[in-house]
């Protein structure tokens, strides 16, 4: 029997096509000399649940963007948190972020008293800080709770949802600060004749395909594209991927935030 020899580069190339036995890190396949835009994420478990920053650096990437990613996340924290946190405050500082996304506890912006007192007091000195940085400030605004919150009188998502961005909004004019209207796309997810489930069991968290369309909207913030046909599914259905890349462009060029 004779074996066929096969230069090891076309073996390479095959392998690089067809996906091989292993994922492919999308960001080895850019060129290294492309200066990365840099990305700090400041929140709470929203952030890292499903590891949000590196679907949207695998998204970036499919996209052809280089992004350099960190993040400064506890369960539970607020931005008065972050403000007395001398962790966040050093990330902060560490660099020259391009970026920093930030996002407040999930309920608190949704109720004036505690917006008022503690989120906007503390959304004030950060944004302050970023801007001494010669960073970019964005407010990540987040998604209402499956259910609402009837214990507090908000029977539905749309309705906490409703309250949640007039809420950052109203920081956000204040201090001139864009918005990545993460919770208005998942408004037009769930407004659909046939709505996919985005959150996990607790009707708070994420599950995968939240956290992947929560990745859409900020690319589309970011990089003022549409992230349509890009390849990078986060092992969604592929037609259930190119709703949501449609969805977060809406969302950003249509929808009025």
């Amino acid at each position: 029997m004779k074996f066929l020899h096969v230069p090891c580069i076309y073996i390479f190339l095959l392998i690089l096509v067809s996906g091989g036995c292993t994922p492919i890190d999308r960001c080895s396949l850019i060129n290294e000399t492309q200066q990365a835009t840099k990305i700090l994420f400041i929140g709470n478990s929203y952030i890292y649940t499903n590891d949000l920053p590196e679907v949207f650096r695998q998204l970036a990437c499919a996209g052809n963007h280089l992004v350099e990613i960190d993040s400064s996340a506890s369960g539970g924290w607020t931005l008065a948190d972050h403000v007395s946190s001398s962790k966040t405050l050093e990330k902060l500082q560490e660099k020259k972020w391009d970026y920093v996304i930030l996002h407040e506890q999930s309920e608190i912006p949704g109720f004036e008293i505690p917006r008022s007192r503690q989120m906007y007091p503390a959304a004030r000195i950060l944004v302050a800080e970023i801007r001494k940085n010669g960073s970019t400030p964005l407010f990540l605004i987040t998604w209402g709770n499956k259910n609402g919150l009837p214990e507090y009188g908000i029977p539905t998502f749309h309705e906490m949802q409703n309250r949640l961005n007039a809420g950052y909004l109203e920081i956000a004019r204040e201090l001139g600060v864009n918005v990545i209207p993460v919770g208005y796309a998942w408004q037009l997810v769930s407004s659909q004749p046939q709505p996919i489930d985005l959150w996990q069991s607790d009707g708070s968290h994420p599950n995968p395909a939240g956290t992947y369309l929560t990745a859409c909207v900020i690319y589309t913030r970011l990089f003022q594209t549409s992230p349509g046909g890009l390849e990078y599914t986060a092992d969604m259905p592929s037609d259930t991927a190119t709703k949501f890349q449609e969805i977060a462009a809406n969302s950003v060029f249509s929808g009025g935030m």
